[in-house]
C-alpha cells in the first residue's frame, strides 16, 4: 500500500492494457488491486452518495480490463472519486446490438469485464439482460457484486409491508395507457414499486388513487442524496399535495400497500369498471377488469351492464 501523494508509474503506451495500473484509493490511501479473474461482472453503483460503494466493487472495478457502462460521464465521476483507472466503454440500449459481440469476444479473449447502470443495481430498470443472457449461454462466468438499489432501499424505508413486493417501474406517459395498466395492478397482492419522474407525478398518482383508493403510499424523492425526502400518506391525500405545489425536483420512487381486503384480493370490480367505462367501451372495459381481477368474465359483463342501466337512469 502506497500513500496518496507518492509519485506512481504511468504506463507508456495508452493502450497497453497490461501495463495499467490496477489501484483504488478509498479512505485517503492507495490500494493494489489484483487482476480480476475472466468474467462478466455485474456491479451494483451508488444511487446517489458515493461513499455507498462497497469495498468489494472498488477492487473488482480496478482489476477489471473494461467497465461497460451506460453514460461514461456518470461513471467517470465515480471513478475518479476512487483514483481508478481502468478504461470505460459505452453500453447502452442505443448501441448494444453493436456493442454487445465486441464485449462477448473480449470475454472470450479472456478479459474481465465490469457492468454498470448509471445508479444502482444492473438489470433493474437498466439495459444489460441481452448481454448477461448471451455471456451464460457462451459459457462465461458471469458474477454480481450486490450493493445499492433504490428499490430496497424505498422499500425499507416506506414502513409498508415488505414481505412480497412487485417492482413495475415507469407506467405509460399517456394517461389512458397508465389507467388501463393501474388496473391490472389493482389486485396484485403485494407491495407495489414503481418509478416515476417528477413531473408526471401528481397526475400519476390521481389515476393509482381513483384506481386503488385510499391505500397507504409512500413517495421517496432523491434517496441517499442531499436532499432527501419521504412522504407518507393515503394516495389521494398525497395526489392533492403533489398538484398544489409539492418538490417534484430529483428522482422519485412510488410505494404502494397491497389490497387490504382479506386474501390480498381487492373486491372493487364496480370502481375498476367505472374508470374503465369513461375510457373504452363495455367491451374492452369488461376484458380489462376481468383481467385485472381474475373474477370471469360473464360475471364482470354482468355488472357492467348494472353499472350502465345506472348511469343511464340517473342521467334522465
Amino acid at each position: 500500500m502506497t500513500r496518496l501523494g507518492q509519485p506512481t508509474r504511468v504506463p507508456t503506451m495508452a493502450n497497453e492494457n497490461k501495463a495499467r495500473l490496477r489501484r483504488y484509493a478509498p479512505f485517503g490511501a492507495v490500494i493494489d488491486a489484483s487482476k480480476a479473474e475472466p468474467g462478466l461482472y455485474l456491479v451494483a453503483t451508488p444511487i446517489g452518495n458515493l461513499g455507498d460503494i462497497t469495498l468489494r466493487a472498488l477492487e473488482l472495478l480496478a482489476g477489471a480490463d473494461v467497465i461497460a457502462c451506460e453514460d461514461t460521464r456518470v461513471t467517470r465521476k465515480l471513478i475518479d472519486r476512487y483514483g481508478i483507472t481502468t478504461p470505460l466503454t459505452p453500453y447502452h440500449e442505443h448501441n448494444a446490438a453493436e456493442a454487445r459481440p465486441k464485449l462477448l469476444a473480449r470475454l472470450a479473449d479472456g478479459e474481465a469485464i465490469a457492468l454498470v447502470s448509471d445508479a444502482g443495481t444492473p438489470l433493474i430498470s437498466d439495459p444489460g439482460y441481452k448481454l448477461v443472457r448471451a455471456a451464460c449461454e457462451a459459457g462465461h462466468a458471469v458474477t454480481a457484486l450486490p450493493g445499492p438499489s433504490s428499490v430496497l432501499a424505498a422499500l425499507s424505508v416506506a414502513g409498508l409491508p415488505t414481505d412480497r413486493f412487485f417492482f413495475e417501474g415507469f407506467l405509460p406517459a399517456k394517461q389512458a395507457a397508465r389507467q388501463k395498466r393501474a388496473a391490472k395492478l389493482a389486485n396484485i397482492p403485494a407491495t407495489l414499486v414503481l418509478f416515476e419522474s417528477g413531473s408526471r407525478l401528481a397526475a400519476m398518482l390521481a389515476d393509482l388513487a381513483a384506481t386503488f383508493g385510499t391505500r397507504a403510499a409512500a413517495i421517496c424523492r432523491e434517496l441517499t442524496k442531499l436532499h432527501e425526502e419521504v412522504r407518507r400518506g393515503d394516495l389521494a391525500t398525497l395526489a392533492r399535495e403533489y398538484a398544489v405545489g409539492g418538490e417534484t425536483r430529483g428522482e422519485f420512487v412510488i410505494v404502494v400497500a397491497p389490497p387490504a381486503n382479506e386474501g390480498g384480493i381487492l373486491d372493487n370490480v364496480d370502481e375498476l369498471l367505472r374508470q374503465a367505462l369513461r375510457r373504452v367501451s363495455v367491451k374492452d372495459a369488461v376484458g380489462e377488469v376481468a383481467l385485472a381481477t381474475g373474477r370471469p368474465r360473464r360475471e364482470v359483463y354482468q355488472r357492467a351492464l348494472i353499472l350502465s342501466r345506472d348511469a343511464v337512469d340517473d342521467g334522465k
